[in-house]
């Protein structure tokens, strides 16, 4: 492994993360108030490094996207202090959709190589059981006048994205299905096996202890996905894009989940000084803005930017996430970069783990430090799509 050489290294002590909940009702999760979920978070994240004081932590940076109701008082710092931690530290909430607790972390580790922080827990949270996705929009138009003249006759979900996506790269139904039972059947190998044991933490609900990821289907198989419906097609679309098949599923899109993670950031100077292990450092970090319709596209040109600044090629890398907001995604990726497959999504995606918006980004960083270390693999390199067409990128290297 390669040993630090600037104490203002920013290097990860730890990474945690919930199991993930489905997103209704019944939901493993869904007993508990989101501020809550993540108090538990930051308390056994603390817990598990006792030579730092709460009180030394310079800053909470908490992603989170639906940032209403339950969601609305700046949801780190309540849940700080519902933690029981000193009420001097500070926190904020970041929004850069579904890459928020990405982005968190990058605002971390900016703090931290300019001088402004020593020690930073940067992660998320999103209680997509309790505060719907897109509630914070209600009737509103999201938009404006300009940006309608702009892109007429008007922006698409991601959904109907997802579908042009897939159009654009010829990607038909079955590979969707057959990309989202393997991210099933990676997910279930690595839950079964105690690959996730190390990573998720034990979360008291109402109704018991949670414990073990419940949005994963081992049994899907390509025959079962078959039978599900397009959700997105309407006749207006289909006449506005006639290029589209309409693929795009509840089984090959990501599940709306209830979770929570967070990671604790240090320079390399205040590590050593405490006397702590590091487990990685955040080597290089991009985030780009690309086509707003397409919306799905930012890995792409972030993975190219990324690369650029970082004078690493993507044969050295041994682990790639790219997050599953919709089977199309990773499978433009792939189909853009001479990558073998089993490196990514190698543990599974959000398509079978979940995809809890503000949480995931963070998710995603903590199950890939994790499989670097069980795996003994140095670079893992993280893409996040995120809404309104952006991506942030982030490689870490495991020390």
């Amino acid at each position: 492994m390669a040993s630090m050489q600037d104490p203002r290294d920013v290097v990860i002590v730890d990474a945690v993360r919930t199991p993930s909940g489905r997103g209704r009702p019944d939901g493993s999760l869904a007993g508990v108030h989101p501020v809550d979920l993540l108090s538990q978070v930051l308390e056994q994240l603390l817990t598990r490094s006792p030579a730092v004081d709460p009180g030394t932590v310079d800053d909470v940076i908490v992603g989170c996207v639906s940032q209403v109701g339950e969601q609305s008082a700046t949801p780190g710092r309540m849940a700080w202090l519902g933690a029981g931690f000193p009420a001097h530290v500070p926190a904020t909430t970041i929004d850069r959709k579904c890459g928020s607790s990405q982005q968190a972390v990058h605002f971390a580790a900016q703090g931290i190589r300019a001088g402004a922080y020593d020690v930073v827990v940067a992660g998320g949270v999103e209680s997509m059981s309790r505060v719907r996705m897109g509630s914070a929009r209600l009737d509103a138009d999201p938009y404006g006048e300009r940006v309608r003249e702009r892109y007429a006759p008007g922006l698409v979900s991601q959904g109907v994205a997802a579908e042009l996506v897939a159009a654009r790269w010829n990607l038909d139904r079955t590979q969707l299905d057959e990309y989202s039972v393997r991210s099933h059947d990676r997910a279930a190998a690595a839950r079964d096996s105690g690959a996730f044991d190390r990573e998720v933490l034990a979360i008291n609900t109402p109704t018991g202890v949670a414990d073990r990821d419940e949005s994963i289907r081992p049994g899907s198989t390509v025959e079962k996905l078959g039978a599900l419906p397009a959700v997105f097609e309407t006749d207006e679309l289909s006449q506005r894009f006639p290029e589209v098949d309409w693929s795009v599923t509840a089984g090959n899109s990501s599940q709306i989940t209830d979770g929570a993670s967070a990671l604790l950031l240090m320079s390399a100077a205040r590590c050593a000084e405490l006397g702590l292990t590091p487990r990685a450092r955040v080597r290089s970090m991009a985030v780009v803005g690309d086509d707003p319709l397409l919306m799905l596209t930012g890995p792409i040109p972030a993975t190219h930017k990324l690369l650029a600044s970082s004078s690493v090629s993507l044969g050295d890398i041994d682990h790639v996430e790219v997050n599953e907001a919709f089977a199309p995604v990773p499978l433009a990726w792939l189909a853009e970069f001479d990558v073998d497959p089993d490196r990514v999504n190698p543990r599974g995606g959000a398509i079978a783990l979940g995809h809890a918006l503000g949480a995931s980004g963070a998710r995603l960083m903590t199950t890939m430090l994790h499989a670097l270390e069980d795996n003994d693999q140095q670079l893992g390199l993280q893409l996040m799509c995120e809404a309104g067409g952006m991506a942030n990128a982030t490689l870490l290297e495991r020390l």
